[in-house]
């Protein structure tokens, strides 16, 4: 029997026009982008159609957007593939993406979700302008060789590996001077590229500290329960089970690594058979052939 796993993206997927076609082809969509835009005051669905794409970019709009166009998508497999739904054995969001999973799992409500999403992406946009910072992809290096890299580059300033994708891509943050060093020191060092991110700020640093108090107390006003579908946490690469533990494991998140190769190897030791994307673009598919060749996936995008 199929032992899929749903995968949501995170923030950097998103683009002027997505979801568009999506609403106007599945009633149940729509629906949720209606919710959406009753419970934020604006018309998100708007945003995400017709942008500008610098303000949809923005950390405060683009989360709330990833996680309502991604669930929207899920929409969508729910009426065309419910079986595939129903067989789901484990599931994972990239950063963002994580309270998607959480959703999709029942282990929070879709308003719960949104309420805590919309103020984590304003805590982490107010938490980014408040130092210039940012974060570069660094292609073609190895773990060690990165680390190696942040510690020669740092100056004593915020430099640290914040996402660890997949072999020979591993992303880094910290102040913008940081980031400058590091991405010219990468290049002399053979990297086969060096790409500086579309982000407000140093995600995944003690950077982010100013965000933690913020989303912390957000979290302690929604309900958490025990997932219906086992979540593989960010922080760990590990699932869990207690709501107490899920919940400072995401506040925790905002300034700690993201482990998605460990998290998505932690899928595939468990049996996980195939993959499916679900929500705007594609990069994590591209992640998985990297990680592993082998296992099917598919997208179903918004």
């Amino acid at each position: 029997m199929a032992q899929p796993a749903f995968l949501f993206p995170g923030q950097g997927a998103q683009s002027v026009g997505m979801a568009g076609a999506l609403c106007d082809e599945v009633p149940a969509a729509r629906e949720l982008f209606d919710r959406a835009a009753e419970q934020l005051g604006f018309d998100l669905l708007k945003l995400c159609v017709e942008g500008p794409a610098e303000q949809l970019d923005a950390t405060v709009n683009s989360q709330p957007a990833l996680y309502v166009a991604s669930l929207a998508a899920l929409e969508k497999l729910k009426r065309d593939d419910p079986a595939t739904v129903e067989a789901c054995v484990a599931t994972a969001g990239l950063s963002l993406g994580e309270y998607t999973a959480l959703c999709f799992a029942e282990a929070l409500s879709f308003e719960d979700g949104l309420k805590v999403v919309a103020e984590r992406g304003a805590a982490m946009q107010d938490a980014a302008e408040a130092v210039p910072s940012g974060m570069v992809s660094v292609l073609g290096l190895e773990v060690p060789q990165v680390e190696e890299l942040c510690d020669q580059c740092r100056g004593g300033e915020t430099l640290q590996v914040a996402n660890l994708l997949c072999p020979g891509n591993t992303v880094v943050s910290g102040t913008t001077a940081a980031c400058e060093r590091i991405a010219e020191a990468a290049e002399k060092a053979g990297a086969m590229k060096v790409i500086p991110l579309a982000v407000a700020g140093a995600f995944h640093t003690p950077l982010m500290q100013p965000a933690v108090e913020r989303l912390s107390a957000v979290l302690d006003e929604v309900e958490l329960v025990t997932p219906r579908v086992p979540v593989v946490s960010n922080v760990d690469a590990r699932a869990h089970n207690d709501p107490n533990e899920i919940r400072s494991l995401l506040v925790k998140q905002v300034v700690s690594p993201v482990l998605w190769e460990k998290s998505l190897r932690q899928m595939i030791d468990g049996g996980v058979d195939s993959f499916y994307e679900i929500g705007p673009g594609r990069v994590l598919r591209g992640l998985l052939k990297r990680i592993d060749r082998k296992f099917p996936s598919e997208g179903v995008e918004a």
